[in-house]
């Protein structure tokens, strides 16, 4: 019965205070877009926007393993695997400057959705061949200018909380572009705020561990497949340790 009410007052702040968050957004662009060209300033107001719900949400804790491994000079195609839809705001707690490759449907969310246009994050329609096209093309330009990738290459969230099958295009993107890979692990996401429903139903410890970056030397003789293959394995494994060892 507590988690029941205290899942329905924390839902009902999160859509109060995505309004008034929002129209901070909306200032911050407008003061900053003009000499801002990566929008590093939005993605940090987004990154705190997003870890507010961690920090005052008392059923939740948070525990990051690794965040030194990000060189914020560096500029990285990150991967993670996907539990939940909660997954994002998690990767925005560790506070690195990235653009986001999402499916187009979360656009359409009232002010989040907004906030992800404000921050050109990447756009991906999956029916759509030619959205890739363009989806690798945006990535591309953003590296160059500077920003990490942000992307779930499972593509979907996990049903059972192991990786499924990973897709190709991340690890293309990163041999293009000879650009570092960053294997991020999560666990706990699934439980926390479970696939279906919206009620926290018990206190859940969120796990995050960002793994050694593979540098381009050590994938450059590969093809995508293989460097999919590999990435995968080693978040698999480390997954696996992670649980392990409690």
């Amino acid at each position: 019965m507590w988690f029941i009410l205290f899942s329905i007052l924390y839902w009902i702040f999160i859509v109060l205070s995505c309004i008034v968050i929002f129209i901070g957004a909306v200032i911050l662009w407008v003061f900053t877009f003009p000499f801002d060209r990566r929008l590093w300033l939005q993605h940090r107001y987004s990154c705190f926007w997003g870890s507010l719900y961690l920090w005052l949400n008392p059923f939740w804790r948070i525990q990051v393993e690794g965040r030194e491994k990000i060189d914020p000079s560096q500029v990285y195609v990150a991967v993670s695997n996907h539990q939940s839809m909660l997954d994002i705001i998690v990767i925005h707690y560790l506070f690195f400057h990235f653009k986001w490759v999402s499916k187009r449907e979360n656009l359409y969310i009232p002010f989040v959705g907004w906030n992800m246009m404000l921050n050109r994050y990447v756009v991906l329609d999956r029916a759509s061949r030619k959205s890739f096209a363009k989806m690798m093309r945006d990535c591309r330009r953003h590296i160059e200018q500077g920003s990490s990738i942000m992307i779930f290459p499972e593509g979907t969230r996990s049903a059972d909380g192991n990786p499924g099958k990973f897709k190709e295009g991340a690890f293309r993107l990163a041999l293009q572009m000879e650009c570092p890979v960053l294997p991020i692990i999560l666990d706990g996401t699934g439980r926390a705020l479970p696939r279906k429903g919206f009620v926290i139903r018990e206190k859940t410890t969120i796990n995050v561990k960002v793994l050694n970056p593979l540098m381009p030397d050590e994938f450059r003789d590969m093809d995508s497949r293989e460097l999919t293959d590999k990435v995968r394995g080693i978040m698999e494994s480390a997954l696996a340790e992670m649980r392990r060892t409690g």
